[in-house]
């Protein structure tokens, strides 16, 4: 193990590059173990400061055939299945410099280690925004949303990280830097690696640039809350799909979070409108009359009431009260998603995409997580465990794939990676 830090320091002989297992905070390492399947330690984590040292890691770590687990800040390092006998972890931390921001073309390019927040405050100086929604807004880095697809409620109105991803830079299993797509938001030449790696948990390569398209930040902004009857939300949520009202949010809201929230009773719908103010106070208006009209109650937040409502309710999605807790992403036909929160714990389901978070806790967890997906398997959906105890991940399919593309996936991964060195086990199939 002192071996292989010893060889990844003399390459990035920068101080505090290198941080030997033994030297890594207690908090770290057992962030860290809870995504490694076995029972040794990786022997270090290496923080490279450009793409060209991460080059030579990468370039290193495949001569050697040491299995490598990349990650940014580590605030979804939990999510996805376990990996296998990891010997380095690299971290994208430290590559957090913005490249360029063409604010007439609306598309910015930073690396990969760049936290989220940082990002929205330096394009908000320029009055605009990325518009992606992820789980830990302040310590999320932007390669790090790339790799786990974490999008949010804006994917209602702005679609998905896939839809807004231009460009990157990665780098190969075999040290190789490579690119694909532009810095144009008009840009068509061969196969979307951009789409490909969105979500891949970084299996297939190691992201260093990206290059988004961003939006200018909306004048005002409201949202409205109708609350009650699973049948009346369910049909409120289906009048608003039909409508041409135009939520940049729009979800729906298990009983349990509803009250968790202190947002009335009964199953919830939560729309935000973002315009210009006229607009935002037109729409809430109607969508407030249509709650009415089916016997909701409705309110209407704004300012910091509805900042902090949005933060609260991201908290309330992603913070288990006890280390037993399951997170489970899911996906259903948008038709079927108040069937699946009305037999869900806490739980939120974008009313346009079908996909949502639910989240379980308490005894019998793991058959409640397995019943759920059955019910949303039986609707033509999935449910994946994203972040649960070691035991749970070990014992069970976190992904429960059920189609026939794995194999696939596999030759894919293979033109990648065809020594299974990145991320081994944390995808699809055990890839």
């Amino acid at each position: 193990m002192k071996a292989i830090a010893s060889c990844l320091a003399s390459i990035i002989n920068e101080e505090n590059s290198v941080c030997p297992w033994e030297n890594i905070p207690v908090s770290q390492q057992k962030s860290i173990l809870q995504v490694i399947a076995s029972p040794t330690p990786p022997s270090c984590i290496v923080y490279p400061h450009t793409t060209e040292q991460l080059a030579q890691v990468m370039a290193e770590a495949h001569r050697n055939k040491w299995r490598v687990l990349p990650c940014g800040s580590g605030s979804k390092l939990n999510w996805g299945g376990l990996a296998k006998d990891v010997d380095v972890v690299v971290s994208t931390e430290r590559l957090n410099r913005l490249i360029e921001h063409a604010i007439g073309d609306l598309t910015v390019t930073v690396e990969a280690g760049m936290k989220f927040s940082r990002l929205q405050a330096m394009l908000a100086d320029s009055g605009q925004f990325l518009a992606l929604d992820p789980i830990t807004q302040d310590t999320a880095t932007i390669g790090g949303i790339v790799a786990t697809a974490d999008t949010g409620s804006l994917r209602q109105r702005y679609g998905s990280v896939r839809d807004q991803l231009l460009g990157m830079t990665f780098v190969r299993a075999d040290g190789q830097i490579a690119k694909a797509g532009g810095r144009v938001v008009k840009n068509v030449a061969g196969y979307d690696l951009m789409k490909l790696f969105t979500g891949s948990y970084g299996t297939l390569g190691v992201l260093s640039q990206v290059t988004f398209r961003v939006y200018p930040l909306p004048e005002a902004s409201g949202t409205v809350v109708l609350t009650g009857d699973a049948k009346a939300v369910s049909q409120a949520a289906d009048t608003l799909r039909g409508s041409a009202l135009t939520p940049t949010q729009a979800d729906l809201l298990s009983t349990q979070l509803v009250s968790n929230l202190e947002l009335g009773k009964g199953l919830g719908l939560i729309a935000r409108f973002q315009s210009i103010a006229e607009s935002v106070k037109e729409q809430s208006n109607r969508l407030l009359e249509v709650g009415a009209q089916l016997g909701l109650q409705g309110t209407i937040y704004s300012a910091a009431d509805e900042a902090d409502l949005w933060r609260i309710l991201r908290e309330q999605m992603h913070s288990c009260a006890s280390e037993s807790g399951i997170t489970c992403k899911i996906g259903v036909l948008p038709t079927a998603a108040v069937e699946v929160l009305t037999q869900a714990e806490v739980g939120l389901i974008h009313i346009a995409s079908g996909l949502g978070v639910l989240r379980f806790e308490g005894e019998n967890t793991v058959d409640k997580v397995l019943e759920i997906r059955n019910l949303c398997q039986t609707h033509g959906g999935f449910l994946t465990i994203l972040s649960a105890p070691v035991k749970v991940k070990q014992e069970f399919d976190v992904w429960g794939y059920t189609g026939n593309a794995v194999q696939l996936m596999r030759r894919i991964k293979e033109q990648f990676d065809k020594e299974y060195i990145l991320s081994p086990g944390r995808f699809v199939g055990g890839i």
